[in-house]
């Protein structure tokens, strides 16, 4: 009589799962406030995918493309300090089923400080398109509360401890600044290029940075081309 194997019986162990640190937050059943923070913590999908998708589909501006590009290279960089690092994250992240990767620094700090950073720049610089001062002061002032709130609510809901937070704000500060820098100081000389390239011109990429309001601008080309179809 042969023998059963019960190791060929016993189905295999699926694999681990693993989620997606950046979309994947939790919080505790019943805590409006981290309910509040959750979403908070959401705040870099919604500008990455809100934002910057929406700005390229109905903007092309090459300011807006370089910010994009230097929120992609800050993330990066973050990955690989975190591989380099290999700082574990705080024994609550454990609960939060979301510790299979390393936490210092906070990638959602930093992409935020880099996003207010370089936002608060390009507003002090009027390279935004917007007149009046105090919308462009609007802009200075508005991401900063956000990134704030952003640092505090991965520390409130476990994710990452008060050093890692803070080390991943300092570095997108950092960051955001030193790539204002190069691409209004070095990269900005090939805007033009880049407007008469072959692939500028099919995608219609431009640059409207020099214009003081660019508003205003666009609805008196809008109001004149119409005026002139009216009279054609």
């Amino acid at each position: 009589m042969s023998s059963v194997n019960f190791e060929e019986l016993t189905p295999p162990m699926p694999p681990a799962m693993k989620a997606i640190t950046l979309t994947y937050v939790r919080y505790q059943r019943g805590d409006p406030f981290g309910l509040f923070l959750a979403w908070v913590s959401l705040i870099p999908v919604f500008i990455s995918f809100g934002g910057f998708v929406s700005h390229f589909l109905f903007r092309r501006e090459i300011q807006g493309l370089f910010f994009t590009l230097g929120l992609i290279i800050s993330q990066f960089l973050n990955e690989l300090v975190k591989s380099s690092v290999q700082q574990s994250r705080p024994d609550t992240c454990a609960l939060l089923e979301a510790c299979d990767s390393h936490g210092w620094p906070s990638s959602h700090s930093q992409y935020m400080f880099f996003f207010a950073t370089y936002l608060t720049l390009l507003s002090l610089g009027k390279k935004t398109g917007v007149g009046h001062w105090g919308s462009r002061f609007l802009l200075v002032v508005l991401p900063w509360p956000f990134a704030v709130l952003t640092m505090y609510s991965r520390v409130y809901l476990g994710y990452h401890t008060v050093a890692q937070v803070f080390a991943g704000a300092a570095l997108g500060l950092v960051l955001g600044a030193g790539w204002y820098w190069i691409v209004n100081t070095m990269l900005v000389e090939y805007f033009p290029a880049i407007e008469e390239s072959a692939i500028g011109r099919w995608l219609y990429i431009k640059d409207t940075s020099h214009i003081p309001n660019v508003l205003k601008f666009e609805y008196d080309n809008a109001r004149a081309a119409h005026k002139k179809v009216a009279t054609d």
